[in-house]
């Protein structure tokens, strides 16, 4: 039992973080832009129908789709994430991008650390993990302040790691 006990102490996540794009407009919102540029397209397109100039409605149905198909893509890109998991036996990163396509990086939390990008000006513009001369970028989808808050908990997650498992803990 204490075996099996130890070994769950070193398989708890330290930290667990998944971090998606942040998107505006909800669907909710959407709908109403949506609704609101398709009765103003109608509206602002009936003087030019009445006085004979017909094609000048099927340009004002174009900015719709246009502006549909935007939103679209919008959206898509929304479903992009990345999820990030400290454990004592493993740093565990996963990014899945807008298609659905998975990247996996593993790396031992003995031999990771965090290398950061500052400006003065702007902040904490890139988080790197770089573990045995591989690199790879994380928390992209951030702002500088988040990505700096970010970087925090992420350092202190790391160091808790390396420390190896509490196992006083439940």
């Amino acid at each position: 039992m204490p075996e099996q006990d130890a070994s769950a102490a070193a398989e708890r996540p330290v930290f667990d973080a998944t971090i998606t794009p942040h998107r505006s407009l909800g669907q909710n919102g959407f709908r109403i832009v949506m609704t609101l540029v398709c009765l103003a397209s109608i509206v602002s397109s009936i003087p030019f129908v009445v006085l004979g100039a017909w094609p000048v409605a099927g340009f004002f149905g174009l900015d719709v789709i246009a502006l549909f198909i935007a939103f679209h893509v919008n959206f898509r890109h929304a479903r992009a994430f990345e999820r990030i998991v400290v454990t004592p036996l493993e740093v565990l990163l996963r990014k899945v991008s807008h298609h659905g396509r998975e990247a996996v990086w593993r790396s031992n939390p003995a031999w990771t650390k965090l290398e950061r990008q500052t400006d003065e000006d702007y902040g904490l513009l890139g988080l790197n993990l770089v573990s045995r001369g591989r690199s790879i970028s994380v928390a992209g989808a951030l702002s500088p302040g988040e990505r700096e808050g970010f970087a925090e908990a992420l350092g202190t997650a790391l160091a808790k790691a390396r420390r190896g498992p509490d196992y006083g803990a439940a």
